[in-house]
């Protein structure tokens, strides 16, 4: 199942399988062949029936199932050596644990054939190892006459969260993907799929929301979003409109408590079936990388804002650049703000990660900056996308939150007068190497190490002793001095905050804008 984070503490869940029926008889033709499907109009105050619809697109979804081979390590037995050890022979006979153990796993989903000779469209997570140190062994499709079929993976993608596998078969009924551009807010949508194992469900609602962006990022943060009921087990299933058009695959749910509330999210069929398209060519999926951390929480807020002296939810703000990466030789900075790229302006529902990504590899990237309030621009040769997994490689260690208990022993601000940062509430002193060292930051950092913290200044809750600060409003500091003279030019400009570059142990530097008193 698919797990990703929203704004709230709800959860984006993967969501839908689906079984099918197949009908008897072989099919040469689409099953939603323009005219296949006939109206129906409703009654004076009555709903419309989608059962002929319905029975004409159930036989081309279909059930898919994997089998997964599971490799943990087992726990360590605390109690080895002791008299008590044998009681607890589970948890691996030693202090340093017993040799990993294999147990076998599962996972169900749905998907769509879009061809009679056995293609089948389908999310990326349902064919993907299900939890860590898992391998998928065999895929399964099984269609509505309960006969099973062997499925090879022709092409999957991560970002996308789309897959086409295939089986072999010849005459099978399928449906196409129709145009999802042209679906609009209160439309009716169907659902197929097969929730919580219950088997084949219809559920049908209206389109709640199109473009729907769910804070992921990435090229494929736009979603058909529906209320049509889609739980766990309909991931991979399809979307259908009342013509019988695929405009959407199934994909996600938004939920407090893991079932369905109301909120569903499809990729569109415009997203979905280029992706297939390149799958069935033998294709890959590229996409355009040029090598920033972004600031979290998207577009510039009113803090931020207010300390940078811009407009509010104008572009997004690099934490970090890539050393030798694509923006860091066009000149990009740390602190920068972007507000457009090749001229579209990066908003809320059109951020810089989703901009960029389609831009294609090897293409020139125009990047409209703001640089210490004034503007810039540069020229970035856009890269490939790296795999997720190198990504996730590149942006790991041991970071630990800004603002977030994080063990500190005496993190509790202090009544004390600061001894210099005075007008922001803390105490600084240069960064020495072995004050580096104690840290727990890279020897190479300059800045200055926050001594303490007022509790009665905005910055108690967003840093804490230890903290290293490098930047003031873009203005690197390497003593007390430099620090306050940043934020009196702050000041004396009129700005009520100073937006901080600062550094927490082994983890990506951040910007926190914080308050002058």
């Amino acid at each position: 199942m698919r797990y990703a984070y929203a704004i709230t503490s709800a959860l984006l869940l993967g969501g839908a399988t689906a079984t099918l029926a197949l009908q008897p008889g072989t099919a040469q033709v689409a099953q939603n062949e323009p005219g296949a499907i006939q109206a129906v109009s409703p009654k004076p105050g009555a709903p419309m029936s989608f059962a002929d619809m319905v029975a004409r697109l159930q036989p081309a979804v279909v059930n898919i199932s994997t089998k997964q081979t599971i490799v943990q390590k087992q726990q360590a037995n605390p109690f080895a050596g002791t008299p008590f050890g044998d009681l607890f022979g589970g948890m691996g006979g030693g202090p340093q644990g017993g040799p990993p153990v294999k147990r076998e796993g599962a996972s169900l989903g749905s998907g769509f054939l879009i061809s009679p000779d056995g293609y089948v469209v389908t999310n990326n997570h349902v064919i993907s190892p299900g939890a860590q140190g898992a391998t998928v062994d065999s895929i399964t499709v099984t269609l509505s006459n309960k006969k099973e079929y062997v499925a090879k993976v022709i092409g999957k993608d991560q970002e996308s969260d789309l897959a086409l596998l295939k089986i072999d078969a010849a005459d099978l009924p399928f449906v196409k993907f129709g145009d999802s551009n042209g679906a609009r807010v209160g439309d009716w949508v169907l659902a197929i799929g097969e929730p919580f194992g219950l088997g084949g469900t219809v559920t049908a609602g209206i389109i709640s929301a199109i473009n729907r962006v769910t804070g992921q990022g990435g090229a494929y943060d736009r979603f058909i979003q529906t209320d049509a009921s889609i739980n766990q087990g309909n991931s991979g299933g399809p979307m259908f409109d009342l013509s019988g058009n695929v405009i959407g695959v199934n994909s996600q749910i938004f939920s407090q408590s893991g079932g369905n509330i109301g909120i569903g999210f499809a990729i569109p069929a415009a997203t979905a079936k280029p992706i297939i398209a390149t799958f069935m060519k033998g294709g890959t999926i590229e996409r355009g990388y040029i090598g920033v951390q972004l600031q979290p929480g998207g577009t510039i807020n009113e803090d931020t804002a207010a300390a940078l002296g811009i407009a509010k939810n104008q572009g997004e703000l690099i934490n970090d650049v890539t050393a030798g990466g694509p923006a860091a030789k066009a000149g990009v900075r740390a602190g920068d703000v972007v507000t457009r790229v090749n001229g579209q302006a990066v908003t809320v529902d059109q951020s810089l990660s989703y901009l960029v990504s389609n831009v294609k590899p090897g293409q020139t990237a125009r990047l409209d900056i703001l640089r210490n309030g004034k503007p810039a621009s540069a020229n970035v040769v856009v890269a490939p996308r790296p795999s997720a997994e190198k990504l996730a490689a590149t942006l790991g260690g041991d970071a630990q939150g800004f603002g977030s208990e994080d063990g500190d022993d005496d993190d509790t601000g202090s009544t004390a007068a600061p001894t210099a940062g005075a007008a922001l509430g803390i105490g600084v002193q240069p960064l020495t190497p072995a004050i580096a060292q104690a840290v727990g930051v890279d020897p190479t950092t300059q800045g200055v190490v926050i001594a303490v913290v007022a509790q009665t200044s905005d910055a108690f809750g967003k840093l804490k002793r230890g903290d290293v600060i490098m930047s003031v409003n873009g203005t690197p500091v390497r003593t007390a001095a430099d620090m306050q003279t940043a934020v009196t030019t702050a000041k004396t400009a009129g700005r009520p905050q100073v937006l901080l570059q600062v550094k927490r142990g082994r983890g990506p530097a951040q910007f926190l804008p914080v308050k002058i008193k």
